[in-house]
């Protein structure tokens, strides 16, 4: 019987040693937390997405960093074994919009506690409190891993380790890069890890005027001068530092990926808001000019209150250039073309994401080049495995990122299981 080790007890690495069990291998589950799933726990606020319930184009249109990788890793478990495996298992699903998949109690300590009854069931043996501390490896071959329990430390032998110990966001949950650093050390390609699903600071003062502001219906482009870099419509939050939201995140995600490739760019990327969607510029035009006739008789700076949120119209009214005290039956066209513009185009200077402490995944990784994308085996050193955020694979919200977790987890616990070497 083969032995397998997985270091991580997180979404990959639960996977890994339930499918590494499942292929007749003794397996250990290394976890140096008190409990499995600690970042699990949080994800989805708390109500875990567990995947997305989509197609397999949909699915890879989601992931942005060389999806092409996880062809074989999702073909061979992809979104509805997931939702088998869990609900087959005592944990009943549902589905809501976007394809969002979460357990029918919005309680993500029922996945967690799924998982860890379906470990148990296949006589995986899961060490909490348990820290590794380095690979095991002689002559390009990883033979198990050093740990430290109680600051006692020891070794573990075994035919296959598998690394599933996360990236660098929510360090609190365990996530401190250690895999990152151990494959660093044995010659594996290691792209700069970046925060990614993560708020963006700006370089305007007055997005602090609107901090709490929720818009709904909006439009985001983000730009490198006249390149388009993304592009996407959702619901966006302003904040004392900048800009946040689901949309937000998921720019976030494609700055981090383009700056990677052009860091002398970075300062120069711009979004671009679209506060009036439905409506083309003309439409919008006439519509303020049906206002300004509602308040004919008032001032500009009381005019806006049925176009916009009442925290935002000074914030409008000064970006417009157009005096706040001018009647609007004064106000000329091109002042109003110019306001048009604004709503259709508010603009905002980046001047950085976040750090990984507000950051919901690492983008880079583990290059994908030195991984096996048929099996998640290391291409440097034999018999040593990864899978999830550890790797140079990350994607948008929706419940695309756990997937890849499981999709990884799942092949490299079943490559380790069965490995010949």
């Amino acid at each position: 019987m083969k032995k397998v080790v997985v270091v991580g007890g997180g979404a990959a690495g639960m996977m890994a040693a339930l499918s590494a069990a499942n292929n007749k291998a003794e397996t250990i589950l290394i976890e140096k937390n008190e409990k499995l799933g600690k970042k699990v726990y949080i994800t989805g606020k708390g109500r875990c997405n567990v995947t997305n319930d989509c197609d397999p184009e949909t699915f890879f249109s989601n992931v942005v960093s060389n999806p092409k990788f996880l062809y074989s890793a999702y073909y061979g478990y992809d979104c509805t074994s997931v939702m088998s495996l869990i609900e087959q298992n005592g944990c009943p699903l549902k589905t809501e919009r976007g394809g969002r998949v979460f357990p029918v109690s919005d309680h993500s300590s029922d996945i967690i506690r799924c998982f860890s009854d379906m470990l148990k069931k296949a006589g995986v043996d899961v060490r909490l409190n348990t820290k590794a501390t380095d690979l095991l490896i002689k002559d390009n071959s990883c033979y198990g891993i050093k740990v430290k329990t109680n600051n006692k430390e020891d070794k573990i032998c075994a035919d296959s380790v598998i690394l599933a110990t996360g990236g660098l966001s929510y360090e609190s949950t365990g996530s401190t890069g250690d895999g990152i650093r151990w494959a660093n050390n044995y010659g594996h390609d290691i792209k700069e890890c970046r925060p990614a699903l993560v708020p963006f600071e700006t370089k305007e003062e007055w997005v602090r005027d609107l901090q709490g502001l929720s818009l709904k219906n909006v439009s985001l482009d983000m730009y490198d001068e006249k390149k388009k870099i993304y592009s996407g419509f959702g619901e966006i939050m302003f904040t004392h530092f900048g800009i946040t939201g689901p949309l937000v995140l998921s720019a976030s995600s494609y700055y981090a990926f383009y700056i990677a490739k052009k860091p002398e760019t970075g300062k120069g990327i711009k979004l671009n808001l679209d506060l009036k969607n439905a409506l083309t510029e003309e439409q919008l035009d006439k519509r303020i000019i049906r206002d300004f006739e509602k308040y004919n008789n008032k001032q500009f700076k009381n005019s806006l209150s049925d176009l916009l949120p009442s925290s935002m119209i000074p914030v409008i009214v000064r970006l417009s250039g157009i005096d706040p005290e001018k009647a609007v039956n004064l106000i000329t066209r091109e002042e109003r073309h110019g306001l048009v513009k604004i709503l259709k185009g508010l603009e905002l200077n980046i001047s950085k994401t976040r750090d990984f402490n507000e950051a919901i995944i690492t983008q880079g990784g583990i290059s994908v080049k030195s991984i096996n994308p048929s099996t998640m085996e290391s291409k440097q050193i034999r018999n040593l495995y990864f899978c999830g955020e550890m790797m140079d694979v990350d994607a948008l919200t929706g419940g695309f990122n756990l997937q890849i977790a499981w999709s990884s987890g799942h092949l490299a616990g079943e490559s380790a299981a069965n490995n010949d070497q």
